[in-house]
C-alpha cells in the first residue's frame, strides 16, 4: 500500500463521511482507524512469487469489506471501513433510535461519486475559534493525514498531550459546516505555521506544507496561495546550504549557492511572477518576491538590496509587521551603509525577538567591535534555539578575539 496515495485520499474519505451525517470528531477517528487499518493490510500482504508464473501480477485479496479492493480502489475501500469502524462507535452510544437510521443508511457497494471537499476542511480546520497550535496540529492530522504520534514527534512534545489538543480541537469544530466560505488569510496563515516549524522528528513539516499548499493551490485560484507556495519553494531550495556539516547555522551571505536548489527557484520564480502579474499583492506575495531577490544573486556582494528595500517597504504597508520592519532596518543598513540601518533600527522596539542580534549586525559593520560583541553575546542569551544561541555565541567569541590585543 502507498502511504503516500493513502493519506492524499484521507480529506476526501473524511468529507465524504461528514456529509452521510457523521459528526467531524467520530469521522475523524473513524478515518483514521480506517489508514491504520489499510496500512496493516499492506504490510501483511505477501508479496508475488516468482515461481507462481511471471507474468501473474495480481493482487493478494486482502481485507476486502463488502468486496472492495484496498489495491484496486483504495478511496472506495478507505470510505467503507471508516463508515464502518463509526457505524460501531455511533452502536455503543446511547442514541439507538439514530444509531439505527444511521445503519439503514449504510451505502451498497459501487463507484463514490467524485467530489471533493479538501477545500473545505482547510477552512474548518483553520476554525477562528481553534488556537494556533490547534489549528496547525487538525491541520495536520485531518488534512495532512498524520498520525497523532508523528504529529507529537515533530512538536516534541508527548503523544497524550498531543492526543488532548486534537480532541479539544475537533470539538470545537464537530458543529461547524463543511458548506460556508471559509477565510483563505487564515488557512494560509496556518500553513505558514507548520512550514516554519522546519524539520523534528520523523515528520519534515516544511516539506509537509509545501505538500498541503499545493494541493490547496489545485483548489483554488487566488494570488496570495500561489504567493505562499513560492515563498516556501524559495526558501525551502536553500535548506541544504543553511547548516555546517557539524550542524551550525550558516548566514544567507556565506551561504555555498551552489548547494542552492536551482529547479525549486525556477518554479518558485514562475509561480510567483504568475501570481504578481494579477495585480493583487498581499504580504506572501511580497516576501517572496524578497526571497526571489535573494535568490536571484549570483553572490552576496551582487544581491540587489535597494529593490529589497524597495519590497520591505511594501510589505509594511500590508501588514505593519515589526519583524518585517526588523528585516527592513539590516535591508537598509546593506543599502545605505551601516548607520542609515541603525536609524531604522531605533525606530522599533528594543524587546522584539532578535532585535539585539541585528543591532549587534550593524554596529560590527559600522566598525564598533565592542558594543558588537556585548549585543551578540546578549541575543545569544535571549535566542530562541540551541541551533542560533551557538551561531551567536560563537559571533561574539570572535569579536572579542579580535579585539584583544
Amino acid at each position: 500500500m502507498d502511504e503516500a496515495l493513502l493519506r492524499s485520499l484521507i480529506p476526501s474519505v473524511l468529507t465524504v463521511l461528514v456529509r452521510r451525517g457523521a459528526d467531524f470528531a467520530a469521522a475523524e477517528d473513524a478515518v483514521q482507524d480506517a489508514l491504520v487499518e489499510a496500512l496493516r493490510a499492506g504490510a501483511a500482504a505477501p508479496s508475488p512469487d516468482p515461481r507462481d508464473g511471471a507474468g501473474d501480477t495480481s493482487p493478494t485479496p486482502i481485507g476486502r469489506p463488502g468486496g472492495a479492493d484496498p489495491l484496486r480502489d483504495p478511496k472506495g475501500w478507505l470510505i467503507r471501513v471508516a463508515w464502518r469502524r463509526f457505524l460501531d462507535a455511533t452502536r455503543a452510544d446511547a442514541a439507538r433510535r439514530r444509531r439505527e437510521d444511521l445503519v439503514e443508511e449504510e451505502p451498497t457497494p459501487g463507484p463514490v461519486p467524485d467530489v471533493d471537499d479538501t477545500l473545505q476542511l482547510y477552512f474548518l480546520c483553520a476554525h477562528p475559534s481553534l488556537t494556533p497550535a490547534s489549528a496547525v496540529a487538525l491541520t495536520l492530522r485531518a488534512v495532512g493525514g498524520l498520525t497523532t504520534r508523528q504529529i507529537a514527534h515533530a512538536y516534541l512534545v508527548p503523544e497524550a498531550t498531543m492526543a488532548q489538543r486534537i480532541s479539544r480541537a475537533k470539538r470545537t469544530v464537530s458543529g461547524a459546516r463543511l458548506d460556508r466560505p471559509g477565510d483563505v488569510a487564515t488557512v494560509l496563515r496556518v500553513l505558514y505555521l507548520v512550514f516554519n516549524e522546519g524539520y523534528s522528528g520523523d515528520i519534515d513539516l516544511s516539506a509537509e506544507a509545501i505538500r498541503l499548499t499545493r494541493q490547496l493551490a489545485a483548489r483554488i485560484d487566488h494570488p496570495e496561495v500561489a504567493g505562499l507556495l513560492a515563498l516556501m519553494l524559495l526558501h525551502h531550495a536553500r535548506r541544504a546550504a543553511r547548516t555546517a556539516p557539524d550542524g551550525s547555522l550558516v548566514p544567507l551571505a556565506a551561504q555555498d549557492r551552489g548547494r542552492w536548489d536551482t529547479a525549486l527557484i525556477a518554479e518558485g520564480v514562475g509561480i510567483l511572477q504568475a501570481a504578481l502579474a494579477r495585480d493583487r499583492l498581499g504580504e506572501f506575495q511580497a516576501q517572496a518576491a524578497i526571497a526571489a531577490l535573494h535568490a536571484d544573486a549570483p553572490t552576496a556582494e551582487e544581491t540587489d538590496w535597494v529593490q529589497i528595500v524597495e519590497w520591505y517597504d511594501e510589505l509594511a504597508l500590508l501588514t505593519d509587521n515589526p519583524v518585517a520592519r526588523l528585516n527592513r532596518a539590516v535591508a537598509v543598513g546593506e543599502a545605505d551603509g551601516p548607520r542609515a540601518g541603525l536609524a531604522a533600527l531605533a525606530e522599533l522596539d528594543p524587546s522584539l525577538p532578535r532585535h539585539a542580534a541585528v543591532a549587534a549586525y550593524l554596529h560590527e559593520r559600522d566598525g564598533d567591535l565592542t558594543t558588537a560583541a556585548r549585543l551578540y553575546a546578549e541575543a545569544a542569551h535571549r535566542a530562541p534555539n540551541l541551533a542560533e544561541r551557538d551561531h551567536l555565541t560563537r559571533q561574539a567569541a570572535r569579536l572579542n578575539a579580535l579585539r584583544e590585543p
